[in-house]
């Protein structure tokens, strides 16, 4: 309740601004009947910048986009009309220097999403509207109306080539409709410097596990029928949008394999898993492969471990049952993989958030798998540091990282990769992707990476839709945000301004490390800058921007 109070206060809108609040709508009503160019105002800001319903002034800041080659520049602008507004059309020309042209590649409108849940345990940086509506889904569509006396951010973007020639680019944008019953048309100009250094190929592994089941989101709410031909279709959809952000492992359930048995025998047809493998090759970048979790906790979460059977369920690791499939399995897929010469992508899941109370359990299925998939690395997100030699992929939920840092340097000494994941949790002043939270900081999360020497993220919501996409409150009590970070529509899937911001976060890693073989000095020095540690961040935009400016300089 006082962070809705503090709110309140710095936007004008406590009861001594109530009398201004009047004064505008009273200016409105009367600005109905100036010239359309009085009427409609547009304003460039920071694209980390979350543009609140609630906002009433605004900082114009028309700087200079900078990029590396192989980057996006990114344009944020908020368009206002005292009256309505119909038909707003983005138009954006190319990036021009001399001969060279660079086509736009991201236009859309930021649409407001309702949060209805926010975290417990609140951030020193978070903000709650009253509205409770934060910007987040780029609702890619030619046309929009906009309400009058109402805050619409647009979005624009350039893939900067990896080939394009470094200087300064200029391109001209055009933002069109009517209001009033008349024609209006507003032209700004934007600009983009290209340092002459190259993004390198990505080495941060980046996950964000998604789920097929709401494949129907993307179909008219009617049903995909697995593996059909619309099926393969909106998966692909799916793989580009998780490409374009930089995602490069995916997680794919056993559910892909198909799985028949007689008694004691079990047969595997791995038609689906090598279709979908491929699909993910293809169209998303996939670089590895997650083989799903093989078991579960028998009494609910934090319970001894054991293995899910198909079309058998979840059965104690003694049972023959267990014994039978593992044995057979396990096996089978390991000469799959050969074969298809994908051993060396593989990684396996043996269950989630292994803790101190099952971590025995989660041991004795470990070990079988190690037995029948030899050389196979092990990772899972944990919650105990008791599976030394057992798990090759550490993935601790950020506040565990923090609080056994030293743990963690000693298995990466001792050859384990380690990477973190956030989820519901953790909160208070930690990263993380809620909507309540300011942009920069979950752009933060892959300068922490950095900051820390992690080589990996972890996310297990990328599209868990409810039939209301705009409020998570109505299939559980966790922060909005926190359950998708994309957003359904029909025949494709829209991006958020929350996903940008953690593409352009890996890229911010992939440079520091590029920076690092030349000057590891100075890019810890940068990271510490913004990362003051693991739970404090300068999160001042103007700061960031000053801080990546030091970088692309230092690299070009």
């Amino acid at each position: 309740m006082n962070k809705r109070k503090d709110f309140i206060k710095n936007n004008g809108l406590a009861a001594s601004g109530m009398i201004l609040l009047l004064v505008t709508f009273a200016i409105a009503i009367a600005g109905c009947s100036n010239t359309v160019e009085e009427t409609v105002t547009c304003i460039q800001l920071d694209p980390l910048h979350k543009v609140f319903k609630e906002e009433l002034y605004f900082v114009e800041t028309p700087d200079t986009a900078a990029v590396a080659k192989g980057e996006t520049a990114t344009f944020q602008f908020v368009l206002r009309g005292t009256c309505p507004i119909r038909n707003l059309k983005i138009e954006a020309g190319n990036l021009i220097r001399g001969d060279r042209q660079i086509s736009v590649s991201e236009k859309a409108f930021v649409e407001y999403i309702r949060a209805g849940n926010h975290a417990e345990k609140l951030s020193r940086d978070a903000v709650l509207p009253i509205s409770d509506l934060y910007p987040d889904c780029l609702t890619e569509v030619e046309y929009m109306d906009i309400p009058s006396m109402s805050n619409q951010p647009l979005w624009i973007g350039y893939d900067i080539p990896r080939d394009a020639v470094s200087g300064d680019y200029t391109a001209n944008l055009v933002f069109s409709g009517t209001t009033k019953g008349k024609p209006f048309k507003i032209n700004k100009q934007i600009n983009v410097r290209v340092y002459n250094v190259t993004l390198p190929e990505q080495t941060l592994w980046v996950t964000n596990w998604f789920t097929l089941s709401g494949l129907s989101r993307m179909n008219g709410n009617e049903r995909v029928e697995p593996y059909s031909d619309r099926y393969w279709e909106l998966l692909k959809e799916l793989a580009h949008v998780m490409r374009d952000h930089r995602q490069n492992t995916y997680l794919l359930g056993r559910d892909l394999v198909k799985v028949e048995y007689t008694g004691t025998q079990f047969t595997f047809d791995f038609t689906n898993f090598d279709k979908t493998v491929e699909l993910l090759i293809g169209e998303g970048g996939l670089k590895r492969i997650e083989g799903g979790h093989l078991g579960g906790g028998l009494q609910g979460w934090g319970t001894e471990f054991g293995v899910s059977v198909p079309k058998t369920g979840l059965r104690p690791f003694d049972n023959d049952t267990v014994q039978q499939y593992l044995s057979q399995y396990l096996p089978a897929l390991y000469n799959h993989l050969e074969s298809k010469g994908w051993t060396k992508l593989y990684i396996q899941h043996i269950a989630d958030e292994p803790t101190e109370k099952n971590a025995q359990s989660y041991i004795r299925i470990a070990e079988m798998v190690r037995k029948h998939i030899p050389g196979v690395k092990i990772i899972d997100a944990v919650e105990t540091s008791r599976l030394a030699n057992t798990v090759n992929v550490w993935t601790p939920m950020l506040n565990l990282y923090h609080n056994e840092y030293p743990f963690f340097q000693e298995r990466q000494t001792a050859g384990d990769e380690v990477w973190f994941y956030t989820c519901v949790f953790p909160q208070g002043n930690y990263a993380n992707r809620f909507l309540e939270l300011p942009l920069v900081q979950t752009r933060y999360l892959h300068w922490i990476n950095y900051r820390y020497g992690s080589t990996g993220y972890l996310h297990w919501g990328l599209n868990y839709w409810t039939m209301n996409r705009t409020n998570d409150a109505a299939v559980n009590t966790w922060p909005g945000g926190d359950s998708w970070i994309v957003y359904p529509a029909e025949g494709k899937v829209y991006s958020s301004v929350r996903f940008k911001a953690m593409r352009d976060g890996i890229a911010d890693y992939e440079l520091l490390k590029l920076l690092e073989q030349t000057n590891p000095d100075m890019a810890r020095e940068l990271a510490s800058e913004v990362i003051r540690g693991f739970d404090n961040y300068n999160s001042n935009i103007r700061a960031f921007r000053l801080t990546r400016l030091k970088l692309l300089r230092a690299l070009s």
